[in-house]
């Protein structure tokens, strides 16, 4: 995706900020509108769906959080969130609730560009050939185009961010990959804290489709390294 192609919903309470990155981001090329609170910015969302959003955690009416979990239970469209606090679990938190990446103030306008144009390229990215979106996996089957996990015909609902990781695996099935490798393919950022976060999403998906998740044959973890999947033959 081009960037001059590219809608940017920027829901930011602090004016001088807002403004100082809308024109920095319009320099790049992107178009941007602006949004003081969250109530306004889920408004706009609803209205007129852009093509990625970035989203302080901390707003008047609503947090970035509500907002997060409101636009993600109806909509896969990027999230980055922009924020002035900086504990891993503040950054784990908006992770797991799907957000495609996450910025610390202060950062410079460059970074922020930079990370918006790898989210939006990962989101282009090339879709599974046609009649392979249906694959097997353990006990279940994974429905990658309608991002499903399916069991006995039943939907098992997982996090956002445990099926992208999923459908990482699944994609590079037979590949091994250490924590710090899979943060970086699948949450996309600069982590610098625990990779514990990969270990509790890696619980949930054993949960969701191994027939015995404490003996994984599907998700398995190769000691020493990190994880892989491996599929019957």
């Amino acid at each position: 995706m081009k960037n001059d192609s590219a809608r940017i919903l920027l829901i930011e309470d602090e004016r001088a900020l807002r403004e100082a990155l809308a024109d920095a981001l319009s320099a790049e090329g992107f178009s941007v509108e602006q949004a003081a609170t969250g109530g306004v910015g889920l408004t706009a969302f609803r209205a007129n769906p852009p093509d990625l959003v970035l989203l302080d955690l901390m707003l008047p009416e609503m947090s970035g959080i509500e907002i997060c979990r409101a636009i993600r239970s109806n909509s896969k469209v990027p999230i980055i969130m922009v924020t002035a606090k900086a504990s891993e679990t503040d950054r784990i938190v908006g992770l797991d609730l799907g957000a495609d990446d996450y910025v610390t103030k202060p950062f410079s306008a460059r970074e922020l560009s930079a990370r918006i144009r790898a989210v939006l390229r990962r989101g282009a990215a090339t879709p599974p050939p046609s009649g392979q979106h249906l694959v097997k996996v353990g006990e279940a089957e994974i429905d990658l185009e309608g991002q499903r996990i399916l069991r006995s015909g039943s939907v098992v609902h997982v996090k956002p961010k445990a099926f992208q990781l999923l459908a990482f695996l699944i994609q590079n099935a037979g590949r091994v990959y250490s924590r710090e490798q899979l943060l970086d393919r699948v949450w996309g950022y600069d982590y610098a804290g625990e990779t514990r976060t990969v270990d509790v999403h890696m619980h949930a998906l054993r949960q969701a489709i191994e027939a015995i998740p404490a003996q994984p044959t599907a998700l398995q973890t190769v000691r020493n390294i990190g994880y892989v999947l491996r599929r019957s033959a």
